[in-house]
Order: C-alpha cells, then structure tokens, then sequence
C-alpha cells in the first residue's frame, strides 16, 4: 500500500494545518505488532504494571497545556471540555493501576481434591491470564478518553497485554503526542517503548487486524467501520475477540404523567443532553417518545426555546459535517415529519441543533421511517408523539441494541405508582444501562458502570468503561495436578501475593 502522507487539519476552516505522519505501511504495521508482542514480558510483574499506569496518568497531567492545545486545533472541543476529558483519562489510568495492585481481576479458584465427590474433584487452580497483543481503534469525538491513551489501551496494559493504536485521522498529531508522552513513561519503568504502537492509515487499520500476532481488538466508531473489521476478526484462520462499539440511539420515553408534571425541566433537560457536544456524543438521545395533547405539548415547547438558544457549533470534521446535513434533510423530507427547530448548516463550516417530530405510530411499523431509527451523528433528536401506551410498546419492539435507555417518569410512578417498574422491564432488553428521570450523556468512570449493549451497540456483551472493562484482555486457564513447585505464585497454597481468592469454597480476602 502507498504511503500517503498523514495531516492534521482545522476543523474550523476544513484547512490542512501540518503533516503529522505518513500512511504506514503492512510492513510498518508488522513491526509495531512484533515490537509489541516482544513487550509482553515486561508487563507481567503486576507491581511494574501498576506504576506504569499511574505514571503514565502523572506524565500526561505533565503535558497538559501542549496537549490540550494539540487536541484543541483537531477537533475544536474547547480547552475546558479538553481538560476534563483528559483528567478523566488520567484518573482512569489510575484506576486500573488500582485494580491491578488489588488482584481480583485474576479471579484465582483453587479447589482440592476430593474422592468423595461424583465424579471425584482434581486438584484444580484456576485464574486468567493476558491474551496477548491488542490492537486498539481509537474513537473521533474522545480524543483522550477513547483514544491513544484511553479505556481500551488503559484496561488492555491493565491487563498485561501491549497495544498498537490505529489513530483516528481526525486528531492524528495529538496521538502522536500521547503516543510520545505513554513511551517515555514506559521508559522510565524500563518497559519497552513498543508496549505502545501506533500506526495511521485505513490499509493499516486492516493490517492490524488480520496480523497473526494480534490477539484481541478494541474498537469506537461507526456500524459499518466497525462491522467490516468485526467480520475481519472472525473470518481470520484464528478468529480473535472484537470488543466493538459500533451506534446507538439512545431511545428516552416520557410518561403522560411525567410530561403533566414537569414538562419545562424535561424538555431543557432533553436540550441540554441532545446538544451537549454539538450531538457528538455516543449517548446522545436520538429518539424520544412523548405523549400527544397539552402536556406533550408543553414539553416540545420548553424543548423549542432551548434548543433555539443553542449556538451553531463545529463538528469534529468536514465529512462528519456533509452526513449531519445530508442526514437530517433526508430525514426531514419524510411524510408527516415536521421541524419545529429545524437542523442542519449554520454557517460555512458549523452546524445547527434542531429536532424533528413524527407520530409515533409512522414508527410503529416498517417503512420508509425506518430511517429514523437510525443514529444520526450530531446535534438532532427526534421526538415521537405517541397516543397510547400501545404505540409506546409497538415502537420499542422495533428498536436495535442500545448504550442507554431512558425513561422520564411523575413521582408518583417512580415511586411505584403506575407503569414505571413496567417501562423499565420493557427498556431493560434494549440497552446496557438504563436511566431513570436523568439524562445518559455523561459515563461515569466507575467500578459498578456498563458500557455496551445489545448489538448494533455493542458486538460483545462487555463494558469499555469501568473496573470491569479490563475482563476483555483475559482468557482463564486451569491447572490440575500441578506440582506445587511448579504453580505461579498467584495458585500457590500459601498465597505469596495476599490475592483475594476462592479457596475450596471459602471466599478469601
């Protein structure tokens, strides 16, 4: 493949502001996995591995002004959105040096033999060991969370795998800044700089993942990028794991009841979601489903003044800009859509926030409205006025995998009045997390947070934010009839390393 040269451009103007890099080629892309897998040893002491990730965090927090004014000119997110997500990201980072030095993650069971059970018990010891190499697909509208530095390549070296990013052409120049920033932590805990590779290109991205040493993948972005690499991974001679996170559209349902009671604070609430981010959010609300009559009414009037007051923003990039614009015409032009606050263009190169209404029962059924049950990237929601509590069902019935679902309820209804532990049930099969009476922009870095779905959402059934995220990297392995002397120490009897446990059945802290 040609190595086309690789450049970091404005997205305020759509000008090309320098070269970063060039396209890497299958044989560059070969090297940074080699490198990587040559790394793998230097993750396995965990103690290293830990304070490698916490430096790490202290490294990037170090670069924090040239970093922020690198991501800044990319993509045009501001420097206090910029400087939260990167906190975020170092606190991340330390988080998973945190799970790292607890050990529960290895989930070590050890059972001894017993004759007396049918069939009799082995002496078994089980844990989970790193899969290998990852190769990490960073995402366009997290350019530190999601990106060279982020959840995946943080719970992957969590992990002890190594990582080779695929950079996101949007912000090529501030992942070869993080890149940069991650080698010389590693350096500095005598890790080889290869632990982190980074390659640029879409050829490359393909190489990467086809490349026999690449055990597992990461990915943020599009249904179709993420399917065709998806169906790359599994149509390998040895098909690997491929955590994607492809779309959503994030449904919300307001009750009647909900509507009556606050209907103001539900639609700027609906505004300030749909809108934050310019609509770049993977958790955006896409689709809404309001009563009909006065109360409905009420609602998409507060949703009107609010969303007129927004400002026209940038999105992360001219393509990105033509599909917001090309998609909400298209959608607009629909039979029996309307545009109270109509979206689209609002300057040469920025976008207006708008939302669009449609009965809720063209949704119900399958036609040409289908299209609005698609992610339309930006600032832009649609909200469906439903009649009955039948046509609230007929429509989730019809709804893909989800992030997130929300439900808007009275306070009587949360408060188990009503169909509110109904509505609940009905959303619980669409989404990995569902809300009540907030708003999903906004994950949350926790150990307890979910963030996937059923597919098209998600192609796993695993989380890309929180403690758990790190599961994606492992594989158990169980030893039986091991010689003791022959154990790791994390399956020995007298547990040198003080890992909580299942000892015989005993839970052990």
């Amino acid at each position: 493949m040609a190595a086309a040269p690789v450049w970091s451009v404005d997205p305020r103007t759509g000008k090309q502001r320098e070269q970063v890099a060039v396209e890497a080629t299958a044989q560059e892309v070969d090297a940074a996995v080699r490198a990587a897998h040559e790394a793998r040893g230097s993750l396995a002491d965990r103690t290293v591995r830990a304070a490698f990730l916490r430096g790490a965090a202290d490294e990037l927090e170090a670069a924090r002004d040239g970093l922020v004014e690198t991501a800044d000119a990319e993509t045009a997110l501001g420097p206090v959105r910029l400087t939260g997500e990167l906190a975020r990201t170092c606190y991340q980072l330390r988080a998973f040096a945190d799970i790292v030095d607890e050990g529960a993650f290895l989930d070590v069971v050890i059972n001894h033999p017993d004759d007396t059970a049918t069939p009799p018990i082995p002496d078994l010891r089980r844990y989970k060991v790193p899969l290998g190499v990852v190769a990490v697909y960073s995402a366009s509208n997290f350019p530190f969370a999601f990106s060279v530095a982020g959840g995946d390549t943080a719970s992957a070296l969590a992990a002890g795998c190594p990582v080779v990013v695929k950079a996101h052409p949007d912000h090529p120049a501030l992942s070869e800044y993080v890149a940069k920033v991650l080698r010389r932590a590693a350096a500095r805990h005598d890790i080889p700089e290869g632990v982190v590779g980074l390659v640029h290109g879409f050829e490359a991205g393909v190489e990467l993942i086809k490349h026999p040493l690449v055990a597992a993948a990461g990915f943020t972005g599009s249904v179709r990028g993420g399917r065709a690499l998806f169906d790359a991974a599994a149509a390998r001679p040895v098909p690997i794991p491929f955590h994607g996170e492809l779309g959503s559209l994030n449904p919300v349902v307001v009750t009647e009841a909900a509507a009556a009671e606050r209907a103001e604070a539900i639609g700027s609430g609906l505004a300030g979601s749909m809108t934050l981010g310019v609509g770049q959010f993977c958790v955006k609300p896409g689709l809404v489903l309001a009563p009909s009559g006065a109360a409905g009414d009420a609602l998409l009037k507060s949703l009107t003044d609010a969303v007129s007051d927004t400002d026209a923003g940038v999105l992360l990039d001219h393509r990105m800009r033509d599909n917001f614009v090309a998609g909400v015409a298209e959608r607009a032009g629909l039979p029996d859509v309307e545009s109270p606050v109509t979206p689209g263009a609002g300057g040469e190169h920025t976008v207006s926030a708008g939302f669009l209404t449609v009965p809720a029962s063209r949704l119900a059924r399958e036609g040409a409205h289908d299209l609005l049950l698609e992610e339309c990237f930006g600032p832009v929601t649609v909200v469906a006025r439903y009649e009955d509590e039948a046509e609230v069902k007929a429509v989730l019935s019809r709804l893909p995998g989800n992030l997130t679902a929300t439900v808007q309820l009275s306070e009587e209804e949360a408060a188990g009045q009503g169909r509110g532990a109904e509505l609940l049930q009905e959303l619980t099969p669409l989404a990995g997390r569902v809300l009540v009476n907030g708003w999903p922009t906004g994950v949350a870095v926790a150990p307890a947070q979910h963030h996937g779905g059923p597919y098209p959402a998600t192609t796993s059934t695993s989380t890309s934010v929180g403690g758990t995220a790190i599961e994606r990297w492992l594989r158990p392995v169980v030893y039986q009839n091991a010689p003791e002397a022959l154990l790791p120490q994390e399956l020995r009897d007298d547990n040198p390393l003080g890992l909580p446990r299942r000892f015989n059945g005993r839970l052990e802290r």
